[in-house]
This record gives structure tokens, C-alpha cells and sequence, in this order.
């Protein structure tokens, strides 16, 4: 295995692409190993952070029809992307997708989804070895109990496959606060995401935007 260390082995949002995979009701309604809500909330701030930095997020369910669509949550974050319907339960054997996926130029390619064990884990270590640089966004995807998250997790890892959380995907994408033509947008996007961080920070801003009361006369 080669290890994943270095300057150059971080996530950049110029060399990233995203896909989302099966975030549908079928797939919610037994997943076991999250708070359904959590993963929601997860997977909704993943695409906005994605849109933030530019990063082309592919959108991609299995049978729409009797799984349902998409949750609207990330749907909405993205209104013109279309959603490509799949068959196939490993994503990467559906070439619509690869292509879509491929006419990005891109080769550090993210995942997210539903199951973990089946939906993320097949296209992640399929697309590994044929050479792409593959990391698996942990809390933005779910498995059917927290042995089969957790099973397919270190499955993965076996096959060479990186695994972040989605705040730390942004952290890394941004990088330095410096680079200002991100970091309002990307505050933005945290502050209705990150729970008691985001609340705090919506507080500093209040008191910062107070008048300090003047003793009166």
C-alpha cells in the first residue's frame, strides 16, 4: 500500500470532485448506524460546501421510482444538476456516471452515500483500483447497522481508500483563512451545520454589532 502522507496527498478543491450516491427515503428508512437526521444535515452541508469552492458534484440515485428521489435538502443546494437514475447497485458500473465523472478532468474523486457497506463501498474500491485518488466521506454516508458502517469502512481503508468527515473535507478545501474569496461564503454555508460552533458564532456577531449602552446623565 502506498501511504497517503505529504503536502501534496491533502484534498484541493481545484482537483476534487464529489459524487452522492442513493441519499434517497428507501435507503433513510433502515439506516441504522447514524441519526438519520445527522446524515441529512451532513449530507446537505457537504453540497453546499462543494458549490462554495467550486467542486462539480455529481448527483446519482438507484431506481428513483420505488426508492424515491434524492432528498430535497441537497437537491435544492444544486437545482440545475441533473440526477442520473441508475440500475446498476455499484454506481461505478454505470457509465453515464464515470463519464460525468471523467469530463470534470479531475482525479481526486470524494463519495458519499447510502448504504455504506453496498452503495459506497463497491464504486470506492472498484474506482480505486483502476487509479483514482478515493476518499469516502464517512458522516455524510450510512450503513444498515454501525458493524456494516464500520466493516465497510475498514474494507476500504484495506483497498487504500481515504476517509474524512465532511467538516474536515472543508477545512481542508479552504485551507488558509486568508483566501478570502471563500471563507465568508464558506462561514455561511457552516453556520446552519455545525451545531454549538455555528450558534457561538452567530452570538460574536450580535455582540459585535451592539452598541455599547452610554451611561445615562
Amino acid at each position: 500500500m502506498t501511504f497517503r502522507n505529504g503536502l501534496n496527498s491533502l484534498l484541493r478543491p481545484e482537483d476534487s470532485v464529489l459524487v452522492l450516491i442513493d441519499h434517497q427515503p428507501y435507503q433513510l428508512a433502515n439506516l441504522n448506524s447514524h441519526d438519520p437526521q445527522a446524515v441529512v444535515n451532513n449530507t446537505t452541508a457537504l453540497a453546499k460546501v462543494a458549490k462554495v469552492f467550486g467542486v462539480p458534484t455529481i448527483l446519482t440515485s438507484v431506481v428513483a421510482d420505488r426508492g424515491g428521489d434524492i432528498f430535497p435538502h441537497v437537491t435544492e443546494v444544486l437545482p440545475d444538476q441533473e440526477v442520473i437514475d441508475r440500475t446498476f447497485i455499484n454506481t461505478w458500473e454505470d457509465q453515464k456516471v464515470v463519464d460525468a465523472v471523467k469530463a470534470t478532468g479531475r482525479k481526486q474523486l470524494i463519495m458519499a452515500g447510502l448504504w455504506t457497506e453496498i452503495c459506497v463501498a463497491m464504486p470506492a474500491i472498484q474506482a480505486a483500483g483502476e487509479g483514482w485518488d478515493v476518499t469516502v466521506i464517512t458522516d455524510a454516508s450510512g450503513g444498515t447497522s454501525v458493524e456494516a458502517h464500520e466493516v465497510a469502512i475498514q474494507r476500504m481503508i484495506a483497498a487504500g481508500i481515504n476517509m474524512m468527515t465532511w467538516l474536515a473535507l472543508a477545512s481542508e478545501w479552504q485551507r488558509d483563512w486568508a483566501r478570502a474569496e471563500t471563507a465568508t461564503a464558506l462561514n455561511d454555508a457552516l453556520k446552519y451545520h455545525i451545531g454549538g460552533s455555528a450558534i457561538a458564532y452567530l452570538w460574536e456577531q450580535q455582540l459585535l454589532n451592539t452598541p455599547v449602552p452610554t451611561a445615562s446623565a
